[in-house]
Formats: C-alpha cells, structure tokens, sequence
C-alpha cells in the first residue's frame, strides 16, 4: 500500500497555510512535515494534529493506494 496527502496540500492551499505554519499550529516536527512531503507514513498521533488543526477527518488529508505491483489476497 502506498499513501497519497494530495488532499492536504488542497487544504492548505484552499486554507491559504505554508507548510511551516501547518508544523507550528499542529506542533508537528519538520521530520514529519518532509515525510508527508515524499508521500511517506507518518504516525497516527501526527494524523490526528493534523486533522484537529484543520478540524477535518483523516479521509479528508490522505488516501491510501495499491501499488501498482501489488496482488490482492484472495
């Protein structure tokens, strides 16, 4: 499985937020940040920040994905 936070760089686009504000207002380390920059996981504990920051849900800031070479069990 892979994950996607396109929709967060959305709301913060749509929020008018940098990203260094995000880290500051959700008390989130730049570590974190850079992970959801490359499209790595993060921690549930920094999810939830996230979300309580921009009161939304975690559906609303990322989606998860099969890769591409991934099976499906059966």
């Amino acid at each position: 499985m892979k994950v996607s936070y396109d929709k967060l760089w959305k709301i913060l686009i749509d929020k008018k937020m940098k990203k260094y504000q995000l880290r500051e207002q959700a008390h989130i380390s730049s570590n974190s940040v850079a992970k959801l920059s490359k499209g790595e996981f993060v921690s549930m504990e920094v999810l939830l920040k996230i979300c309580e920051t921009l009161d939304c849900n975690i559906g609303d800031v990322c989606e998860f994905y099969k890769d591409d070479g991934e099976t499906e069990n059966a």
